[in-house]
C-alpha cells in the first residue's frame, strides 16, 4: 500500500518560515501532479500548491508569492517552503495527488501553527 509521510510542521511566529517535507513509498515519477493541501479548524481541505512532473507549479491565491513547492523525483519527495507565514496559515498540511480523479491514502499530515 502506498504511504505518504508528512513532516516539518511546528509552531512559528507570524512572518516566520517553515519547510514541509512529504515522502512517498516508492516512486512518484508516475504521478503527474503532486500537491500540498491544508485543512484549518472548521474548514474544508483545500489545495494550496501543486507541482507537475515537468516542474511547472500552481498556487492558490492565498499563498502565491509566499510559498514554493518543489519535487525531487529521484528522492520521492515533495517540499513546501513557506515564508512570511500568517496566522490564517494555521492548519494541518497534507500531501497527495493533485488534479486527479483519485488520491493515495491520506497520511497523518503535519500541524503548522502560526502564533505569537
Amino acid at each position: 500500500q502506498v504511504q505518504l509521510v508528512e513532516s516539518g510542521g511546528g509552531l512559528v511566529q507570524p512572518g516566520g518560515s517553515l519547510t514541509l517535507s512529504c515522502v512517498k513509498s516508492g516512486s512518484i515519477f508516475s504521478t503527474n501532479a503532486m500537491g500540498w493541501y491544508r485543512q484549518a479548524p472548521g474548514k474544508e481541505r483545500e489545495l494550496v500548491a501543486a507541482v507537475w512532473r515537468s516542474g511547472v507549479t500552481n498556487y492558490a491565491d492565498s499563498v502565491k508569492g509566499r510559498f514554493t513547492i518543489s519535487r525531487d523525483n529521484a528522492k520521492n519527495t515533495v517540499l513546501l517552503r513557506m515564508n512570511s507565514l500568517k496566522p490564517e496559515d494555521t492548519a494541518v498540511y497534507y500531501c497527495n495527488k493533485a488534479y486527479s480523479s483519485d488520491w493515495y491514502p491520506w497520511g497523518q499530515g503535519t500541524q503548522v501553527t502560526v502564533s505569537s
